[in-house]
């Protein structure tokens, strides 16, 4: 994979992700991993292992998460910070849509849609199963 402060031309490092599995889901994960460094130097006001009077915070090292994309599966190296925390800003956009599809399936519910018209509904959204339970358990509240 390409390094933060590379020195490999632009080319060669293209040439590295065509010799990859999935081309297009390598650069999509750089990319990621790049603009979550990015982020979080912001956020610190320094970058890693840098010393400035101005520091907000500190690193802590690095957690594995999973990100499912419509490229597929990724699992990314999230960088955790001592205090306060970090979640990058593309995974809260996921939060919201995941919201919002439990308040169409907790409407649907009420409104007396099926459990089983329901798992119809969502597996056209590309959600492979949700059990009858499930949908039970997010409309109780």
């Amino acid at each position: 994979m390409a390094y933060l402060n590379s020195t490999v031309s632009f080319e060669k490092m293209l040439m590295k992700f065509i010799s990859e599995e999935d081309p297009m889901q390598s650069i999509l994960k750089w990319l990621c991993e790049r603009l979550m460094e990015a982020e979080v130097e912001s956020k610190l006001c320094a970058e890693k292992s840098e010393r400035n009077k101005e520091r907000q915070g500190y690193r802590s090292g690095y957690r594995v998460r999973r990100f499912d994309t419509k490229m597929g599966t990724m699992y990314l190296m999230v960088p955790k910070i001592r205090n306060g925390g970090y979640i990058p800003f593309f995974v809260e956009a996921k939060k919201r849509s995941e919201a919002a599809l439990m308040n169409v399936i907790q409407e649907a519910y009420v409104n007396g849609v099926s459990t089983r018209k329901i798992d119809t509904l969502t597996k056209t959204l590309g959600i492979e199963s949700i059990s009858c339970s499930q949908v039970s358990a997010m409309t109780k509240d």
